[in-house]
């Protein structure tokens, strides 16, 4: 530890210190103003390199408790000669990375169950039972017999439910007993999004109409990083327990729905190009919802990246120019994700352009066939509508 009187000494020769550089660069520092940042990095620099230096020297075992209630035969007359303390670790500089980072890929795998890929695989995995599907031994039948495997994993559908309600606050589901809704997460990351497009957006303006348009001036840093560092303490304090061996399991079984999805036999059936429309097509056929499909996707990509920027010590970056930098990494997928939320408020999701209804009424708007369209649906081939 450093002496009482040393540490305020100090603290009045780095005052000192900045007020005549200051004094000397006045005239350089109105026309670069960059050397202000450089000139307090330069000094924090060294004094930060000096108290590193003085770290276990000379200190009581007692960490200088016996000075200060006066016991001992080298007990300080003056309260300067005493021990002080500069603080201790900071709070954010505690964060571990794993569950910031299981954070992000549950985040991808939320807007993908919300984008109702498990619900198609069930369904078809329906359909297959019962023989609806016009498959017996090609790629998508396998497909389908191997995927009833992930019936014996751990966690199921409730479980991840519960995890997206804990963890973020989605769905309605019951977070589980003694657990309780993260109803902050959706809030701190939309102003976290919403900070850093903004602050690239003031940067570009400043690009195009103003003089110096390097001037570190311009922006707020401190804002952009409280923003990010509230996030992800909210995401450190919702990410225990399971979360990160689910998302092993869940990325695996999705991975596996696309398989499934793609396979020749399988987009024959709907008349599918890629995996993408079958689970527009069966959603439309059998469930008669349409999905953003395009703008989910778009979605989860930009949103783990953002999520996964946070688990690493970038926000902590106290250089400007190198925070930018590091910034930079997702200042377009910040911009991506503002643009899909608008976008899916702004209007609704087109359904596919033409499709054959198997069963149920067709959703409203859509004529039924005068001939076909019992309560049994229209049977595969007789009819398309739309």
């Amino acid at each position: 530890m450093t002496k009482t009187s040393e540490y305020d000494k100090r603290n009045d020769q780095i005052a000192a210190l900045l007020q005549e550089a200051i004094k000397n660069l006045g005239p350089e520092l109105i026309a670069n103003p960059e050397l202000a940042e450089i000139l307090n990095r330069k000094i924090d620099e060294q004094v930060n390199e000096y108290y590193a230096t003085q770290n276990g020297k000379e200190t009581p075992a007692d960490g200088g408790l016996a000075d200060l209630i006066g016991l001992g035969k080298d007990v300080p007359t003056d309260l300067g000669d005493t021990q002080i303390s500069r603080g201790v670790v900071d709070y954010d500089d505690t964060v571990t990375s794993d569950r910031i980072l299981a954070t992000a890929d549950l985040y991808y795998l939320y807007i993908h169950e919300r984008l109702g890929v498990f619900r198609v695989i069930n369904k078809l995995q329906e359909l297959f039972r019962a023989g609806t599907l016009r498959i017996s031994g090609g790629e998508g039948a396998y497909a389908l017999y191997r995927f009833d495997k992930h019936n014996i994993l751990r966690y199921h559908k409730r479980d991840r439910m519960r995890a997206y309600r804990r963890v973020f606050g989605y769905t309605n589901a019951d977070p589980g007993v003694g657990a309780r809704p993260n109803l902050q997460f959706h809030r701190l990351f939309s102003h976290f999004i919403g900070e850093v497009a903004k602050y690239w957006r003031d940067k570009r303006v400043s690009e195009v109409v103003r003089e110096r348009a390097n001037d570190p001036t311009f922006g707020s840093v401190a804002i952009v990083r409280r923003a990010g560092l509230d996030l992800r303490n909210n995401m450190k304090n919702a990410s225990y327990g399971y979360i990160n061996v689910l998302r092993v399991e869940t990325s695996q079984a999705l991975a596996e729905a696309f398989k499934v999805l793609n396979s020749p036999d399988l987009k024959a059936q709907f008349g599918a190009d890629n995996a993408w429309d079958m689970i527009e097509l069966v959603l439309w056929q059998y469930f008669h919802e349409s999905v953003h499909a395009s703008t989910l996707n778009r979605m989860a990509v930009s949103g783990r990246e953002i999520i996964r920027w946070l688990a690493e010590p970038f926000v902590l970056q106290n250089n400007r120019t190198d925070f930018e930098t590091l910034l930079y990494r997702i200042a377009e997928y910040s911009e991506e994700w503002l643009s899909s939320v608008e976008g899916m408020q702004m209007n609704r999701p087109s359904p596919p352009p033409r499709q054959v209804y198997m069963q149920g009424p067709p959703p409203s708007g859509v004529r039924r066939d005068p001939v076909f369209g019992r309560s049994n649906g229209l049977m595969p081939g007789s009819r398309v509508v739309g």
